[in-house]
């Protein structure tokens, strides 16, 4: 019989959830802890659908947590993968700027990644990366030996496998979505289950989440959707690893870059699209309920309003191949 009373539970069963069940009973091995995914299986949305890079800390601002546990966490993660034969490889990237403008910018993430921690940050002119990615074209570049791929979805299972070992008491249940609580009680489609301590780690609802603990909120999550192409088998060998472009400092996203996977696909992507669902993957995915909150916040419009012209672009390059294709051709022709 499935035991119903735990110490801490956890909800949400993605990379973060799997990753705090894991350090918690790391340094609390007695703990019973229950971890909740409403999902089939673990890693079902965003750990799942990314594109396996190992971020280095270059983008984010000083001292910020961001850049902080950037670090950190790739120091922690790569010891854990070591650890527990989890395919990974510390390939670094390049950073191709396509003009002069771009070079400007890219000379100040050089800065801002040594003012993180990273060393061996090194910009390079064409001659130089071209020994690196040969098929890259640019005025210059900036070589990021830190940037690495790992299969995000496998580390999480294996952060509950860890779980398991620690304690066998501790439980893993896919399947089965909160539907509510209060106090110690947890609702869920699979039945009541009680707590001492309830941790959110809600994904793309955690806003929701949040609010249902009656916490007061200033921001909302947007969602926004990623669009991938495979480069086809004949085409692999045009790049070698990581291949980013310049990212345009006023939006929070990388822009489309070229990444070789750990089993050796070459994904090129992701755009960056408002998205009418939140956990809505494909273009024409639709909720009412999420789309009308998302239109409803103001951060929603004033984004819209001051940036109509660059999502506009991005919609364009979702719903044609060549446009999003032409836009990865300036940094391999």
């Amino acid at each position: 019989m499935q035991n119903t009373e735990f110490d801490i539970a956890i909800v949400g069963g993605g990379i973060v959830g799997l990753a705090t069940a894991f350090q918690l009973q790391t340094n609390f091995p007695d703990l019973n802890i229950v971890v909740f995914e409403k999902e089939k299986e673990l890693a079902f949305h965003q750990t799942g659908r990314n594109s396996g890079v190992i971020h280095s800390g270059l983008y984010y601002k000083r001292g910020s947590f961001k850049a902080i546990n950037c670090v950190k966490g790739r120091k922690q993660l790569i010891e854990f993968a070591q650890k527990n034969n989890i395919d990974f490889d510390i390939c670094g990237k390049i950073v191709v700027a396509v003009n002069t403008e771009e070079s400007q910018r890219l000379e100040q993430l050089k800065i801002n990644g040594e003012q993180n921690g990273l060393e061996g940050l090194k910009l390079l002119n064409p001659a130089e990366f071209k020994e690196i990615e040969p098929n890259a074209e640019g005025v210059k570049a900036l070589w990021v030996p830190q940037a690495g791929i790992i299969d995000y979805k496998e580390v999480t299972n294996r952060f509950a496998e860890n779980v398991k070992l620690m304690n066998s008491n501790s439980e893993i249940i896919t399947n089965c979505q909160v539907l509510d609580y209060k106090d110690s009680l947890i609702k869920t489609s699979k039945g009541n289950f009680k707590a001492k301590y309830i941790i959110f780690c809600g994904g793309l609802f955690s806003d929701r989440l949040a609010l249902k603990d009656k916490v007061k909120l200033d921001l909302q999550i947007i969602g926004f959707r990623g669009d991938y192409y495979s480069l086809a088998e004949s085409a692999k060998s045009k790049v070698n690893n990581l291949i980013y472009p310049v990212p345009n400092a006023e939006f929070p996203f990388l822009g489309v870059h070229f990444t070789r996977m750990t089993n050796g696909d070459i994904e090129c992507g992701p755009n960056a699209v408002f998205t009418f669902k939140r956990e809505g993957y494909s273009k024409t995915a639709f909720s009412i309920k999420d789309t009308f909150q998302a239109l409803s916040f103001s951060g929603t419009r004033k984004l819209f309003i001051n940036h109509w012209k660059f999502g506009l672009n991005e919609y364009k390059r979702a719903f044609s191949k060549s446009l999003f294709l032409k836009e990865l051709q300036k940094m391999i022709p």
